[in-house]
């Protein structure tokens, strides 16, 4: 765990896929078309807790949804990207953007569209119910399944890191 940690130590920007991850992978359509995800609050409030710590967040996902939309607007999540069924080149360039290295990512997937930026950042994370072959290719698995909290302690796990944890739980005394 310790390894895990130095790594998370580094990290400047996490990238988090959205349907598994942050949502549990269920895509419910309704009689009128409109596509529907569940998040859990808790995944809401660590993300916000990232941020405010200095720690940049991005969405990068496959499928469009006014739903992630709102959702990442309401969380202040200012780079979300969607439609990207080939994710490689939004991560190079949002890296260049952002002037970091691929060392300074971490990335949170679960599918086989994740291999590629997995394969290439500092930390690579997997929900716990991801493909057995993204599981294969992670430094670190979540205990928690996609949209059960697995956000929450990729949040957690990065604090714990770089030492502003235990004052993110303290303002809350």
């Amino acid at each position: 765990m310790q390894d895990i940690l130095e790594k998370a130590k580094k990290i400047k920007l996490v990238v988090f896929d959205v349907d598994g991850v942050l949502t549990n992978g269920q895509i419910i359509i309704g009689d009128d078309g409109e596509e529907y995800k569940a998040f859990h609050s808790r995944d809401g409030h660590g993300m916000k807790l990232l941020q405010f710590t200095g720690v940049e967040i991005a969405i990068i996902t496959g499928r469009t949804s006014r739903t992630v939309e709102h959702r990442m607007q309401s969380l202040g999540i200012k780079y979300v990207y969607q439609g990207q069924r080939v994710k490689l080149p939004v991560f190079q360039q949002l890296i260049k953007e952002l002037k970091l290295s691929p060392e300074e990512c971490a990335y949170v997937g679960d599918d086989w569209v994740d291999l590629s930026i997995m394969s290439r950042v500092g930390l690579a994370i997997a929900v716990q119910d991801a493909d057995p072959i993204v599981k294969k290719h992670a430094h670190f698995i979540t205990t928690s399944n996609g949209g059960h909290g697995a956000a929450r302690e990729v949040c957690e796990l990065i604090m714990e890191g770089q030492g502003n944890l235990q004052d993110q739980i303290e303002r809350h005394f």
